[in-house]
């Protein structure tokens, strides 16, 4: 690592000479025709590294380049930019963090092939409505190289597989954690959600008294501009030391659970269009902005559906010609009167064949939709024709239908996915944070030639 800077300052000292020298020998062949501005006008201005990142290098190129495309997301929502400074620093930090990531996934082996990638690009341009022609075009106007965001979306892919293996397989929610989580719900009695902006200025525990009174004035300093009338994004952009500083600090819909007490406690009698004042966590100073709120939930009933199957599937040594001439023996013998649940006994290939074929309680979106769909239509004790799934061929029959209260289980689960992400986003903004301590990170932002 020491290794790498007198490196990268010898290659910038010889790329300069070189620059230097061609310069002088334009210089010299023409220097009786050229005026002094024609000479000025001649020196191009050389590409300067302004961070180094443990083994790699950012340019300014770089960071000019990834400023643009964040210049263009800001004026498509029609925010103002903040000081060309503070944005400089926000981006330069962000790449800076992925950069680490990219290192460290490829320091695991982690990779993502071409066909990942280009399956990915198509569905974005199929959300767009777009054919992959069109969609070239499109960015093509907006002065953005293909090449360079099939190469973005592959990292974006690469750091969502990191974080996968690095934070969100080692979550683990318990029982217990589930149980805490209904019962706070409950002492609460608040289930209204919020949706909500959030504006952070740093200000750890151990700053020194000077510096906590600076950030404290930077904090009352921001909510008088968002008083004032200025809008909540453009101000984040601005002000805000949160990582989503420069989309303008959304944190989404919240339930009260989700929402840290401190929070809850202010924002539980605002309306939309509200801020909340100055608040102090370990964590520093914010103000939170309360877009939207909305009333609690209802009883959650859902049509059950009780259904047996048969299933062959189809292998290396069982054809579809085969595997569909059985099935339509099966159907036949089913027409003409065999008991469904011997017959699935004796021939389905499905774990369930044990039981007759017997699937139980099957719920909306359980089930692959091309089986759902057949089902779905399907009267109580009807046998369905032969339907091909990625399983392989199937007959089924619906045994009867219920509605059922799913909301005791459905709370249980929302209650787990909110658990689980709320440990996620922590857990990985801890990882991310040691990352970056332990990484060595030179920035050279304010270096002039």
């Amino acid at each position: 690592m020491n290794k790498l800077k007198p490196l990268i300052i010898t290659f910038q000292l010889i790329a300069t000479v070189c620059i230097a020298l061609g310069f002088n020998q334009a210089l010299f062949a023409d220097e009786s025709s050229k005026t002094e501005s024609t000479k000025k006008a001649e020196i191009l201005k050389m590409d300067r590294i302004i961070a180094i990142v443990d083994q790699v290098v950012i340019t300014e190129k770089e960071l000019v380049d990834r400023i643009k495309t964040v210049t263009a997301q800001f004026e498509k929502q029609s925010m103002e930019l903040p000081p060309q400074a503070i944005l400089e620093k926000q981006v330069l930090e962000r790449m800076i963090t992925d950069r680490l990531q990219l290192q460290n996934a490829a320091q695991k082996g982690l990779r993502v092939d071409d066909n990942q990638v280009d399956k990915t690009i198509e569905r974005i341009a199929a959300q767009n409505k777009l054919d992959l022609t069109a969609f070239k075009k499109a960015l093509s106007d907006d002065g953005i190289s293909f090449r360079k965001f099939r190469e973005d979306i592959r990292n974006e892919i690469l750091l969502a597989r990191l974080r996968e293996r690095e934070v969100e397989n080692r979550i683990n929610v318990t029982e217990s954690e589930i149980d805490n989580f209904l019962t706070t719900q409950a002492a609460r009695q608040d289930s209204d959600e919020y949706e909500i902006s959030h504006i952070l200025i740093r200000a750890p525990e151990d700053t020194s008294p000077e510096d906590l009174k600076k950030l404290r004035a930077k904090a009352e300093d921001t909510l008088a501009q968002l008083k004032s009338g200025k809008d909540f994004a453009q101000v984040s952009a601005s002000n805000s030391d949160a990582p989503n500083a420069l989309e303008g600090g959304p944190l989404g819909w919240k339930t009260s659970t989700q929402l840290p007490s401190l929070f809850l406690e202010a924002v539980k009698t605002l309306q939309p269009g509200d801020l909340t004042p100055i608040l102090r966590s370990p964590n520093g100073f914010h103000i939170i902005k309360v877009t939207n709120r909305r009333g609690g939930t209802s009883p959650l009933v859902i049509g059950q559906t009780h259904v047996r199957h048969i299933l062959i599937k189809l292998s290396e040594v069982v054809s579809e010609k085969d595997a569909r001439h059985r099935m339509e023996d099966l159907k036949e013998r089913l027409d003409n009167g065999e008991k469904f649940e011997d017959l699935a006994k004796q021939y389905s290939e499905d774990g369930s064949a044990s039981n007759g074929g017997d699937l139980g309680w099957v719920n909306p979106g359980d089930t692959v939709p091309e089986f759902e769909k057949t089902m779905t239509a399907l009267a109580p004790g009807e046998i369905s024709a032969i339907i091909k799934t990625p399983f392989g061929f199937h007959i089924m029959q619906v045994v009867e239908r219920r509605s059922q209260d799913m909301s005791k289980e459905a709370a249980r689960l929302k209650a787990r996915q909110e658990i689980r992400a709320r440990k996620s986003d922590e857990a990985f903004q801890d990882w991310v944070r040691e990352l970056r301590d332990r990484a060595f990170v030179e920035l050279r932002l304010e270096d002039k030639f």
